[in-house]
Order: C-alpha cells, then structure tokens, then sequence
C-alpha cells in the first residue's frame, strides 16, 4: 500500500524560510516531489505534519499554504486509489507522474477552492462562504467526481441544473449558484486555462420577482410597542429589528461593526461592508434610546454589543449572533400578530416599502440605502444631498 506524508526542510540559513515536499513510499521505495510553499522553521508542526497557522501577518499566507497542502495530498491519495483500482503493478514514479500529469490537466473544483483560498485571503469571506455553498453543491451534484476545466459544458450545466430543479431549489436560488460557477469559469478562461466555449448560455441565469418581505408601518407600531421588558432575548432582538429600520434598513453585519467613533455631531457615517459606499445618517431620538439601552462595554470600540472580546473570531460571534437574533424575531413577529417569517432582513425591505408608499422617489431610496443601483434600483444620474435622504428618514420615523 502507498502513502503519502507531508515533510518540511528547513533552510541552512537561520531565520530563512524553508520548503514543504511530499515523501511517496511504495513497497520500501521513497519518492519526493518538492513544492514552492515556503515557511519558517516555527511555523512547521513535526510531529503531526501540519502547518502551524499564526495570528500575525502571515496568518493569510499560512492558511493558504495549509490549503494548498491538503488540497495536493487529497490528489495524490486519488491518485493512488486510481491506480491501484486498474490492478495493475505501478510503482512510486508511477504516483509520482501520475500526481505531476493531474497538476497539468487543473479541475474545475482545484480551481474554484484556488480562487475561494484567494478571496479569504483579501478578506471577503462572506463572498468566499458563497463560492464554497456553490461548490459543495455542485459537487454533490456531480457525486464527489471532480471535473476537469476544459469538460465543463452546456449539456453538463443543463445537467446540474435540472438536477437543482429535483432537489426543490428555487430559480433564483438555481441562478446564484449558475452566476457563480460563471464567473469562476471566466476567470479560468482569462487565465488561458480553458477556451470559452458559453456552458451557460442555456441555463438561467436572470433573477424573478419573489414575494416581497416587507411589513406595514403599523406592523412597525406593534412590534415597537410590544412589553418584552421581562424577554431580555426578544427585547434585544426587536430592538435590533427597530434600530435597522430607524437606519433606513442598515443590515445587520453593517450595525455590528458600527464603531463609537463613527458617531459624531448627529451624524453617524458608515461604509457598507458589502459594496463600500459610504452613508451618512442624521442620529435620531429613537436611535439612540436603543443606544442607551443596549449600550456596549466602555472597553469595546463598537457602538452595538453584537461583537463582543476577543474580536478575532468576530465572523463567527456576527453569524451567531444575527441566528439567534432572527429566531427570537419569529416569536417577535408571533407576539406583535405578524404572519410573515420576521427576519433583519425584512427590516430592510419595509423600510424601502414604507419609503415608497411616502411616495419618495425610488432614487432618494436608493441612496438612502446604499443599493447597487445597477442591480436592485434604477439607474440614476448624481449623488443626492444627505439633507435628501434624512428628511425622508424622520418622515417615515414620525409616522411611528
């Protein structure tokens, strides 16, 4: 039986970095293939073969080496398995020509964890977590069996996305996952790694109209009006709700890294995490009741106690946060009469839908909100003064 282990030799020099390589045994024979993944001597675990990831700078590289190390040993173990599955005699070289021809002929799957790696890398995790949903369902689709770049076709997309269909997968939900895997293939074909031969072009890739997820003003009222004094989970989590509506739909990741600082002369500014554009909101009475009544420690630099010490796990402190939060909303919507699934998110289209029944013009909302105006509004002309905007806002709020 051939294995595979993953070795590290350090550099002659102290202080240099040193290579990672792959040691091939098979029937007492060793192998080596070297790579270019370079690490320091304390950042190598000998005694388990894995790279020890940082919390400094190199915390991104580190991982990325990591994933690279794994993502080659899960060939090589395939290689393997191929192999030996013809049942004929192969030796060591044997694996390691066959591992060598497997880098040449790049999948589609090596390729899009490559580019998932490189979007964690810049910090866009959400985005990265939306290629990796992608993928996992992509390769559930084709059982685990990866595809190399220059098989993927139109009858295969056809294929995967009628499989999408079977599973009850709405079509919007059918076209994120198609518009992805698009953009990935793309960037293969810029690469020079594959020709553009439009797998996509029979497969949807639009957007329908869904049911909206919005709620009336005087749904509004009663979830603000609701006793939860003695509901300290709920009373959070409606006032969470409430704060985000009073912010023009602030979304939920914004308002946990809203930081105290950005708070200043009645003005709070903030630069929207998912398109960078910066918006600025005249601080209101309401707002700041929420404030004073869920303020955060004197230690922490957010304004909101959603991300809470240490911060280095704030991803993950965010996602707990905003499931637990959108689960005692539904027994919020339950307690406040409101049939509709009542998520953060519903706060952001109600107020979009209270704005327009004010009859406030779509490309004031937009602003307002900080939309793509190229995807979710319609296209407008110039920035509208933030005057605009805020006394749209106290509009709406004076209405509660």
């Amino acid at each position: 039986m051939a294995s595979v282990k993953v070795k590290f030799r350090p550099s002659t020099q102290k202080g240099k970095e040193g290579t990672i390589y792959y040691q091939i045994i098979h029937k007492r024979v060793i192998r080596q293939i070297k790579t270019d993944y370079r690490i320091l001597a304390d950042e190598w675990d000998e005694k388990n073969g894995v790279v020890v990831i940082a919390t400094d700078g190199r915390r991104c590289i580190l991982y990325s080496i990591k994933e690279r190390i794994n993502r080659d040993v899960k060939r090589l173990n395939a290689v393997i398995n191929r192999t030996q599955g013809n049942g004929n005699e192969f030796t060591a070289d044997d694996i390691v020509e066959g591992f060598q021809e497997s880098v040449n002929e790049q999948s589609f799957s090596q390729f899009m964890e490559d580019v998932i790696a490189q979007l964690k890398r810049l910090n866009k995790e959400r985005t990265a977590e939306t290629y990796t949903a992608t993928l996992n369902s992509f390769m559930r689709f084709r059982k685990n069996d990866d595809v190399l770049l220059d098989e993927i076709s139109s009858d295969l997309m056809m294929e995967y996305e009628a499989y999408l269909k079977t599973q009850g997968v709405t079509m919007n939900t059918v076209s994120f996952y198609m518009r992805i895997l698009r953009a990935v293939y793309n960037r293969a074909v810029e690469k020079g790694l594959t020709g553009q031969r439009n797998p996509f072009r029979h497969v949807y890739t639009g957007i329908d109209k869904t049911v909206k997820r919005a709620i009336p003003l005087k749904a509004i009222k009663r979830i603000k009006e609701l006793d939860l004094s003695l509901k300290p989970p709920l009373d959070f989590a409606r006032d969470m709700f409430l704060f985000s509506f009073y912010t023009r739909g602030m979304s939920f990741i914004d308002m946990a890294y809203l930081r105290k600082k950005d708070l200043q002369n009645g003005i709070l500014s903030y630069r929207r995490r998912k398109t960078g554009q910066q918006l600025f909101i005249k601080w209101e009475k309401c707002m700041q009741e929420i404030i004073g009544k869920h303020e955060a420690e004197n230690t922490s630099p957010f304004l909101l106690p959603i991300l809470k010490y240490p911060y280095e796990q704030s991803r993950k402190q965010y996602k707990n946060t905003l499931f637990r939060v959108n689960k005692y909303l539904k027994e919020v919507a339950r307690l406040a009469n409101i049939e509709i699934p009542l998520t953060m998110y519903v706060s952001r289209h109600s107020w979009a839908s209270a704005a327009k029944n004010k009859n406030i013009p779509v490309s004031v909302i937009s602003e307002g909100m900080g939309h793509d105006s190229e995807t979710t509004t319609q296209i407008y002309l110039a920035s509208l003064d933030c005057s605009v905007i805020d006394r749209a806002n106290s509009l709406i709020l004076k209405s509660l």
